[in-house]
């Protein structure tokens, strides 16, 4: 089921990524950043509410391991959205959803002393593949020797990494909790959700000194960003929960499909051999992590 749901959240997050990037032209980035979050409560408050009804209730446990790990959560992923969103303006849409994708050994690595998942040979050798695959796509290899010096480079890596804490403190919110595990992601998601939300808003209403700007700006385009968003979060969210989240954000690579077309279609960006290359890298990843899932 979890592959299924993965499949669905990329397709979401590949759109919704689209609609952030132009969202962060029109009205910048830390309301693009946002909307994410206070646009999508609507839809995951009334799927928590659906869960409850399907699948029963959680019970919060005694210690203070859900908000620790929860509130990590919502923290890294403002900081990976605001440097994938500053890696647009900086480089390419494609490159920055490209470098972001170093996520999935990320989150394999820090996974693995808190989470105690084991990956198969296979499984590691699919991680590794996809992740030079992104490398492949993003990286002028002429100019490697200064790498470190560009910009894209390192807002990549570092939206990369706070998207692999997201992935890991997700899931181990997510376990805290006794009952259904699809409750338990929905709960940790609303409480992600509402503390970004809280954070961002404040954030723009003392910069702008406007108790409604959060609501004024881009009104259209920040429900469209918020919908896809809330979509997309519910169905990580929830495969987070259910198995290592680096084999989710392997699968979840497919994303590049959608981010192909959207940079080529939508923001008029050539694609060359290299980056097609390191394209077809990556699915051959997602079919090794795949396949190391069947038994």
């Amino acid at each position: 089921m979890w592959v299924f749901i993965t499949l669905f959240a990329a397709a979401c997050q590949s759109v919704r990524t689209a609609y952030q990037n132009t969202l962060a032209t029109e009205a910048g980035f830390l309301h693009a950043t946002m909307a994410r979050s206070l646009y999508a409560l609507p839809l995951v408050t009334g799927y928590l509410l659906l869960c409850i009804v399907l699948f029963g209730g959680v019970s919060l446990p005694t210690d203070s391991m859900f908000f620790m790990a929860a509130s990590l959560c919502a923290l890294a992923q403002i900081m990976a959205t605001y440097f994938m969103l500053r890696v647009f303006q900086s480089g390419s849409f494609a490159l920055g959803t490209m470098l972001a994708k170093t996520e999935a050994v990320l989150a394999a690595l820090i996974g693995l002393p808190l989470l105690h998942y084991g990956l198969s040979a296979m499984a590691w050798l699919g991680i590794a593949v996809g992740v030079f695959g992104a490398l492949v796509m993003s990286i002028k290899w002429k100019n490697l020797a200064n790498i470190h010096r560009d910009a894209s480079f390192v807002f990549g890596l570092g939206s990369g990494f706070c998207f692999a804490v997201t992935s890991v403190m997700a899931s181990l919110a997510s376990h805290s909790f006794e009952g259904s595990i699809m409750t338990s992601a929905g709960v940790t998601l609303l409480y992600v959700l509402l503390l970004q939300s809280a954070i961002l808003c404040g954030l723009q209403m003392v910069k702008s000194r406007d108790l409604m700007t959060p609501f004024r700006k881009s009104p259209q385009l920040s429900w469209k960003v918020g919908i896809m968003s809330g979509l997309g979060s519910i169905g990580w969210f929830t495969a987070f929960a259910l198995v290592n989240p680096a084999m989710v954000k392997t699968l979840g690579q497919l994303e590049i499909l959608g981010t192909l077309y959207y940079s080529k279609y939508r923001f008029s960006e050539k694609m060359n051999m290299r980056q097609w290359f390191g394209g077809v890298m990556i699915i051959i990843s997602v079919i090794l992590v795949t396949a190391a899932t069947i038994k």
